[in-house]
């Protein structure tokens, strides 16, 4: 049975919440390991891992090859030490209205443990019912429901013609925009690639978009670029892509010039890496052979960014937009 959440008289033992209840804390905390913890999580928790990767490594070798009370022994103590560590670190500024909300991979020892410290303290604790493995299924299952709910509108036109600039005037003027190259860290073509910016993994990809999908007002408009099914090496929810092409589409359009100078405006940190720019255009030898990679490579190394810019709309984006279409 569920414990009501904003009963006044809060049970020390911690409440079991569901999924649909996540904005009613003040604070997510995964206890999974920090590997656990890059896959995916829930967006917008703080990772404080009651065992860390090398201590699950350890702990499970110990089960394997000695038993399982002596692992469970010294997993307690580890568990232990690191909940005293992330109170004492992360927590004793809280205050006695903070709500915590904790979870670990099914909803079993980790998160329990945790909770329970941070409920005898007095706070008023919550603990995820089913653990990441909840979560995840609630985010595919999401997916899979919440674009066609949507009332989509889709930025489309030829690469250079703004519009990702587009989507963040509409932002900065109220507008619900849904930036999937932002969540992917990407801008979607091969040389779209972010400077010092890695991107997430495909599941932690999904948990950006689904968060992004429940917080719309479904009775206004929310704007999303066109997209092909891949974003870089990650993949849009299929749901999503279906429903962006039946969507309304906003077709953009711009001279050649202003195009060459909004493209060198947003990829300027290849003119410092122009030997990164020769390596990533050989990407797209098995389309146009080495002569003309050959020729882009040369134009690149000389910097001679207009012409290069030029043929490659001319030669690849605009062909590829046109056959896309």
């Amino acid at each position: 049975m569920m414990v009501r959440l904003d009963s006044p008289a809060a049970p020390k033992r911690p409440a079991l919440a569901t999924v649909a209840q996540l904005s009613a804390f003040d604070e997510i905390i995964d206890v999974r390991s920090e590997g656990e913890f890059a896959d995916d999580h829930v967006p917008g928790a703080i990772n404080c891992p009651a065992l860390d990767d090398a201590e699950r490594a350890r702990v499970g070798t110990i089960y394997k090859q000695r038993s399982a009370f002596e692992a469970k022994k010294i997993g307690a103590a580890l568990v232990s030490a690191n909940i005293a560590r992330h109170l004492n670190e992360r927590f004793l500024d809280r205050p006695r209205e903070w709500r915590p909300l904790v979870y670990c991979w099914r909803g079993g020892n980790r998160s329990d443990a945790f909770a329970h410290v941070l409920g005898q303290v007095g706070w008023r604790v919550g603990r995820l019912d089913g653990g990441y493995r909840a979560y995840r299924r609630a985010v595919v299952a999401d997916l899979e429901r919440l674009p066609r709910a949507l009332r989509l509108r889709v930025v489309c036109g030829l690469t250079g013609t703004g519009k990702s600039r587009l989507l963040r005037a509409l932002r900065d003027a109220g507008g619900q925009v849904l930036d999937l190259e932002a969540l992917a860290a990407h801008r979607g073509s091969v040389l779209g690639g972010l400077p010092d910016a890695p991107q997430p993994t495909q599941k932690m990809f999904e948990s950006l978009v689904w968060h992004a999908l429940r917080g719309y007002d479904r009775k206004r408009p929310v704007y999303v670029e066109a997209e092909s099914r891949k974003i870089g090496v990650l993949r849009v929810p299929e749901a999503l892509i279906k429903a962006m092409w039946t969507a309304e589409c906003i077709v953009l359009e711009a001279p050649a010039v202003a195009r060459v100078q909004l493209l060198k405006s947003e990829y300027a940190h290849f003119f410092d890496q122009t030997e990164a720019l020769a390596r990533q255009l050989e990407c797209l030898l098995p389309l146009h052979g080495h002569a003309i990679i050959g020729k882009w490579k040369e134009l690149a190394l000389a910097r001679r960014w207009d012409k290069l810019i030029v043929d490659l709309l001319v030669r690849h984006y605009d062909p590829a937009y046109t056959r896309a279409t």
